[in-house]
């Protein structure tokens, strides 16, 4: 368990480290892309149609 948390722990240190990495025009078109696609997802309708056995 402690193995894993460890592990966990130097993953996400490794993220960060990534992210750092990034220039701001990297890190602006990364999050515009989200802020897109949240923007279709809350406009998005789902709508079910039953399926017709003919």
């Amino acid at each position: 368990m402690e193995k894993n948390k460890q592990a966990f722990d130097k993953a996400e240190i490794e993220l960060l480290k990534e992210g750092l990495k990034r220039t701001y025009k990297e890190r602006f078109e990364f999050a515009t892309r989200l802020y897109k696609i949240q923007q279709t997802m809350n406009r998005a309708v789902i709508t079910h149609k039953p399926f017709i056995c003919k």
